[in-house]
């Protein structure tokens, strides 16, 4: 069974719709690529890896996003969610294509690296 994608112009028109319940933004982005991103969707909270349905309600859709832009891991997020019971669906497109269409984040913290000592980078 595929797994339903909504695209980040109807994820935006939920989520700007007044008087509506707008879904639940779920970020499910893999350790790395969430740890080292400054950004992420306006109001998302962060996936449990533990237990993806926690904390969540039966009772709002989700929409499950990552970094990758063929949704490999959003997609059996929500899949997982919907055999639970969940409305779910995946962020076509993922993170990069709401960033690349300038469309509202959040910011957050990300390991700062430090500056290479100085001539560190000579070969």
């Amino acid at each position: 069974m595929p797994v339903p994608r909504i695209t980040k112009e109807e994820l935006k028109s939920l989520i700007e719709e007044e008087g509506g319940t707008p879904p639940v933004i779920l970020d499910a982005r893999l350790k790395y690529p969430y740890e080292h991103s400054t950004v992420m969707l306006k109001g998302a909270v962060r996936l449990n890896p533990n237990d993806p349905s926690a904390g969540l309600s039966t009772e709002r859709d989700i929409v499950a996003y990552d970094s990758d832009p063929e949704e490999l891991v959003s997609a059996p997020v929500a899949a997982a969610l919907i055999r639970k019971g969940y409305r779910a669906k995946a962020l076509q497109g993922g993170l990069a294509e709401w960033v690349t269409a300038k469309f509202p984040t959040d910011e957050k913290d990300a390991p700062k690296q430090a500056p290479p000592e100085a001539g560190g980078l000579k070969d």
